[in-house]
């Protein structure tokens, strides 16, 4: 996040571990029947299927026989999707043969599994389903935004099916949760060496960014009367110099010196609430960049923690600082925590890390590796949900569950948790309004969406960039696409606190 209002962070749409096929075949599956209408796209065209525009049937790039399907993914995800009807209660075993960068494989409707890879030459994806009493189900393939060109052939379905499927009209409809099937690791899940159990997170599970010493920052107060919210996250803590902590890195609001950051810390906590204070941002200079060694830079982040008495730290580390001098911060962190519980205490850490088309980026995961060597608990890996290089804002919705889904897998991956732990340990946060990618879009439909997504799933926190933001822009003054100030989209005041107020986990 920016600490003067956000300019464009381009996410690189990449991961360090492609999900693997699922290749096992379900017991019981029904008898080898394909189901699929044209499923080697061998009539020379896409009868059968309901595809975006970008999709194709061409030659030259065959699985088997003379044609494949070929889609370009870029604005949107190319998908190609048939309808179905299936019979109640029974097995299924859909598969295909697929080529590219991120192409996805599942069946949404009755029921929803999918699962994705990624290959440069033709690889078979597998998935295992039982229908339930809803039989109407929609198979599809897709790439994904922005990833290029993918190729897929030879789609089966085997078992029986309950005749034709509805007529579908417009563009299909993919599951507005898409869980895949089974773990997304090809190997049985790891068992945790030398990471530390995570602390409990206890209340603080709707925290609201805020600002309180730039872009208009509006009274606390009056926000937690307007919301309920009592939870928030204060940024950014930078160095003004010399190792010295200042808010927005600016040396006339030195932490040592600060009585307004002071002044709504109290506010909040007379409410009963509580607030983080988050280290960090796109803009300025982190002191993990500055301080040196680890216990210089301990000290200088205990100077903050001492002087608003927190038990919650933030690190929010972005551009230049995305897996830069791991070591030292770690370290640093790790001290923290071993001084809190040697007074009793714990300090709960939350790592926010930028996101990708298709979850966390290499150097978010390095990170990861990194805060598990050095044996810190993170109680909160948070994503930003936003700014990833989405390119197609109808399907915002679909698209961060989806981005979450990846997370959470990685985060099984790396510390070897169960799935209700990595949700219960992964925080979800998006930006209300314009984000810095003119195709994105999050409007209180979006919010509200995405507050049932995150209780179906438990996670640990559902939070937004930023309360400065929750308010109209004023049309007669000049405002940038993404305002720090202004949320660009209409609405009343507090609108969006209002909906991330009501998620208690």
């Amino acid at each position: 996040m920016r600490s003067r209002g956000r300019v464009v962070l381009v996410a690189v749409a990449a991961a360090t571990t492609a999900l693997g096929a699922i290749l096992a075949v379900m017991p019981g599956a029904s008898a080898a029947t394909n189901a699929i209408t044209n499923p080697g796209f061998e009539t020379g065209n896409l009868s059968g299927w309901t595809c975006d525009a970008s999709d194709s049937v061409v030659t030259g790039h065959a699985h088997s026989g003379t044609f494949a399907l070929s889609g370009a993914a870029g604005a949107d995800t190319a998908q190609c999707a048939q309808p179905l009807t299936l019979v109640a209660n029974t097995a299924y075993t859909l598969t295909a043969a697929v080529q590219g960068a991120f192409v996805f494989l599942g069946v949404s409707g009755g029921v929803s599994a999918q699962t994705w890879t990624t290959t440069t030459s033709y690889q078979t994806l597998s998935l295992n389903f039982t229908t339930a009493s809803a039989t109407s189900v929609t198979v599809f393939v897709h790439g994904w935004y922005g990833q290029g060109t993918y190729f897929a052939d030879d789609v089966t379905l085997n078992g029986p099916t309950g005749g034709p499927g509805p007529s579908p009209t417009g563009s299909p409809t993919r599951s507005p949760s898409p869980t895949p099937s089974r773990s997304p690791s090809p190997s049985p899940t790891p068992t945790p060496t030398g990471s530390v159990p995570p602390p409990n997170n206890g209340a603080f599970r709707n925290p609201v960014y805020f600002m309180p010493l730039d872009n208009n920052p509006q009274n606390i107060t009056d926000a937690i009367n307007a919301t309920g919210d009592k939870n928030f996250n204060l940024a950014f803590v930078l160095d003004s110099g010399g190792c010295t902590p200042a808010w927005d890195g600016d040396a006339a609001h030195r932490v040592s010196s600060d009585t307004t950051v002071t002044g709504v810390v109290s506010a909040v906590r007379a409410k009963g609430g509580d607030v983080a204070v988050s280290f960090g941002g796109f803009n300025g200079t982190e002191l993990g960049a500055t301080c040196g060694g680890s216990g210089g830079l301990a000290n200088a982040y205990q100077q903050v923690i001492n002087k608003y008495n927190l038990s919650r730290i933030d690190l929010d580390y972005e551009g230049d600082d995305l897996d830069a001098n791991m070591g030292t911060r770690f370290a640093a962190i790790k001290t923290l925590q071993n001084n809190a519980r040697s007074a009793g205490r714990t300090l709960h850490v939350s790592l926010t890390i930028p996101m990708t088309t298709v979850g966390f980026p290499g150097s978010g995961i390095d990170e990861l590796n990194q805060a598990k060597a050095a044996g810190v608990g993170l109680d909160i890996i948070n994503i930003m949900a936003f700014d990833y290089g989405l390119t197609n804002a109808s399907d915002q919705v679909t698209s961060v569950e989806m981005v979450a889904q990846a997370a959470q897998g990685q985060l099984k991956q790396v510390f070897g948790w169960d799935d209700a732990t990595a949700w219960g340990h992964l925080g979800l946060q998006i930006m209300n309004g314009h984000t810095d990618q003119p195709s994105e879009l999050f409007t209180q439909s979006t919010f509200q969406s995405l507050l049932g997504y995150a209780r179906s799933k438990h996670v640990g926190w559902f939070a937004y960039w930023s309360l400065n933001r929750d308010r109209a822009c004023d049309p007669s003054v000049p405002h940038n696409w993404a305002d720090g100030s202004c949320s660009s989209v209409s609405q009343n005041p507090w609108d969006f606190t209002k909906i991330v107020a009501q998620y208690t986990g």
